[in-house]
């Protein structure tokens, strides 16, 4: 397996594949020649697993790992070659390659992560700071994969934004689509916590998602953060922005996807999340993402 950024998806892995044989010995001083590499590309951030244990984790592009080794080709005559035997006919056939099941799991690798509950907005929020299309409609669930997005600065940096189907509660429970969805969060560098303004102390919402986090994965809340109170728009939200200021720590950034109010703020601080990332990678000795 080959890791390669431009694949998205595991959609295009076949579900069986057949490498070579080694080829027989022959005549003439030759050995059989080993079966040919076979190379299948799969997305960046894929998991490989044997019997339910991760045997690789392809997080870098252009990273491999050996799903099974081809066969070894056959000895040719002058294996057999001896002072008993000066013209030796013998030969030995090329071997088997290996056998293995596994089983293929992608996890989502994007800088950011817009986390919140079913109807918070935060399709429409992708949809309002990149290109991404992901369907947007006033019923829950209606993101059932994750989707990312690009925001494009002017000194051509890309910094990828995945839309994290939503959660309820009970997720880390695997309730609703709990285990699925959380899984692309733990490849995400910094999350954006996505809260419904208008609701009745919208506070609530952040509690419970970042306990659903911490209890899935230790450490999974406590990631760089931003809060994104979205839905401004509206009346209720404008009563109940300065109670969530009140209550939380974290910086709230207040916006409407519906209308592109205050994405200029939104923007200007993924970027400051995004530069801050890529400085602590640098100094730990290692590449950041890129898309």
């Amino acid at each position: 397996f080959t890791a390669d950024r431009q694949m998205k998806s595991l959609s295009s892995v076949l579900p069986f594949y057949q490498g070579f044989h080694g080829e027989r010995g022959g005549s003439k001083n030759c050995y059989g020649a080993n079966g040919a590499y076979v190379y299948v590309k799969v997305p960046v951030g894929t998991l490989v697993k044997e019997d339910g244990e991760v045997v690789a984790d392809l997080t870098q592009h252009g990273e491999e790992y050996v799903a099974a080794y081809g066969g070894a080709g056959g000895k040719g005559n002058r294996f057999f070659l001896s002072n008993e035997n000066r013209a030796p006919t013998l030969f030995t056939p090329g071997e088997p390659g290996q056998e293995r099941v596994l089983h293929l799991e992608l996890k989502t690798t994007a800088h950011a992560g817009l986390v919140g509950f079913p109807n918070a907005g935060k399709s429409s929020l992708l949809r309002a700071i990149s290109r991404a299309k992901p369907a947007v409609a006033a019923y829950p669930f209606t993101t059932l994969n994750p989707h990312v997005g690009i925001v494009h600065y002017q000194d051509y940096e890309q910094v990828a934004v995945a839309d994290i189907p939503g959660l309820i509660k009970g997720a880390h429970q695997n309730r609703g689509l709990g285990m699925a969805f959380l899984r692309h969060i733990e490849r995400c560098r910094f999350l954006l916590y996505v809260v419904d303004l208008s609701v009745s102390q919208p506070w609530i919402q952040l509690q419970d998602l970042k306990y659903e986090l911490e209890q899935y994965k230790k450490g999974l809340s406590e990631r760089p953060c931003v809060v994104i109170g979205n839905k401004i728009d509206l009346a209720q939200s404008r009563i109940n922005l300065p109670l969530l200021k009140e209550q939380i720590a974290d910086r709230v950034i207040a916006l409407s996807a519906l209308t592109g109010g205050n994405l200029e703020e939104l923007l200007l601080h993924l970027r400051e999340l995004y530069d801050t990332y890529v400085k602590t990678e640098q100094s730990r000795g290692q590449s950041p993402v890129k898309w």
